[in-house]
């Protein structure tokens, strides 16, 4: 039975960057949202649109959040 070859320093920091990843995807793609829906507030005259852009924002968050946690779970 052949033994496990340890992991090249190089992949170990590809497996610290999704995981860092992970940690930024979320707050980011929440705030890119409030920012689009604040502008779409401004531009259309209205005062609601920053929730929808929120919303969608965390809403996408956690799908690439989701993606990239799947994705890991796979590779280990």
């Amino acid at each position: 039975m052949p033994e496990k070859q340890s992991p090249s320093p190089k992949s170990q920091w590809v497996k610290v960057e999704k995981y860092i990843q992970l940690g930024v995807t979320l707050p980011a793609a929440t705030f890119i949202g409030w920012v689009a829906g604040l502008a779409l507030d401004h531009w259309l005259h209205t005062t609601w649109l920053y929730l929808v852009g929120l919303l969608l924002g965390i809403v996408a968050g956690f799908v690439q959040l989701f993606r990239v946690g799947m994705a890991a779970s796979r590779e280990e």
